[in-house]
């Protein structure tokens, strides 16, 4: 039967895509499983507050882009709207793994899923997102549920290895902050004992926020140039980009909170790296032309942002055995 009260789902399109929406009397989530299960809405009704960054180009369908030079970095880039993606098998940059090439941010992020109801009550609404690469063995799989009269998206993942062998893979969730809810001042907790590794080089030949080496403690640490910088307090536009690694938690949960607040909580025995991206408008050649004010805060397997292969090398890469299969838990709610 058809809501429009307590909680409710509707299988919509948007821009041509299959959509998902799923709702209650406090959150809209749209999900879009035609373009790589991404989330393009977070929304919390009551403050009218959507939490995901929207970049500057839009939603775009990937079949409708067929133009411009073959580069395994674009490939991700040209369709990023911004949201929430899935990131699986490999992250970051483009890498060569048992001779399978795979493009920036591996393979699912860019791939249609499919999508099964599992509930449709108004107590509760629930689906399953579930994808196959194509270079490597894998099935992975999201299940989200939304029940009523929460502010909280429950979701579990389970990647598995669909072949004989021993292999290696990269996984997270690239979720990424914007206007109107993120803004200077704002405020990024995270539990006691938490550690700041920061990238080899600056992402910006502009320069970068936090000084090479490390690791530093969280969340005051040496700035590039001289002086420190905290990375708990969200800078103003034009601030450097930089990249940094989150590491040392006793619990996987964070905090982000303006006039209203977020909070993701994630199993960190799996996902033992937090990655903070930081994009606040330095960055004035492609592709951010300087129209990017966002921040990620990216749950991990495994770092850097240089590909799969570097995760097996430097021994940050996430394992799976013949035929195994992981699983991940997400818990997402917002905070008034």
């Amino acid at each position: 039967m058809r809501r429009n009260w307590a909680a409710r789902l509707r299988l919509v399109t948007i821009d041509g895509l299959r959509a998902v929406v799923l709702e209650n009397e406090a959150l809209r989530v749209t999900v879009v499983p035609d373009k790589g299960g991404d989330v393009v809405e977070f929304l919390h009704k009551p403050t009218d507050t959507d939490f995901v960054w929207l970049s500057p180009q839009g939603l775009r369908n990937p079949h409708d882009h067929l133009q411009g030079a073959a580069d395994d970095v674009a490939q991700f880039i040209d369709h990023y709207e911004g949201g929430w993606q899935e990131i699986f098998p490999s992250g970051g940059a483009p890498s060569e793994y048992r001779g399978a090439r795979l493009a920036q941010h591996g393979e699912v992020a860019g791939l249609p899923w499919e999508v099964e109801v599992l509930a449709d009550s108004p107590q509760e609404v629930a689906v399953r997102l579930s994808v196959r690469t194509r270079r490597l063995p894998y099935r992975l799989e999201r299940t989200m549920r939304l029940a009523s009269g929460t502010a909280a998206l429950e979701v579990e993942g389970r990647a598995s290895n669909d072949s004989g062998l021993d292999l290696h893979a990269m996984w997270g969730q690239h979720i990424v902050y914007g206007e109107p809810f993120l803004r200077p001042g704002a405020r990024i907790r995270l539990p006691e004992g938490v550690t700041v590794v920061p990238h080899d080089s600056a992402i910006n030949p502009a320069g970068r926020r936090v000084q090479a080496g490390g690791p530093w403690r969280w969340p005051v640490v040496p700035a590039e140039g001289g002086g420190e910088t905290d990375l708990s307090v969200v800078p103003g536009h034009g601030a450097p980009s930089d990249i940094v690694y989150l590491t040392g938690f006793s619990e996987g949960w964070y905090e982000i909170v303006g006039d209203v607040g977020l909070r993701v909580e994630w199993d960190a025995t799996l996902l033992p790296y937090l990655w903070m991206w930081q994009e606040l408008g330095a960055s004035t050649g492609y592709p951010w032309w300087g129209r990017a004010y966002t921040i990620g805060l990216e749950p991990f397997s495994s770092m850097p942002t240089d590909g799969l292969a570097a995760a097996v090398a430097n021994g940050t890469a996430l394992s799976l055995g013949p035929h195994e299969t992981r699983t991940s838990r997400f818990r997402v709610e917002v905070l008034t």
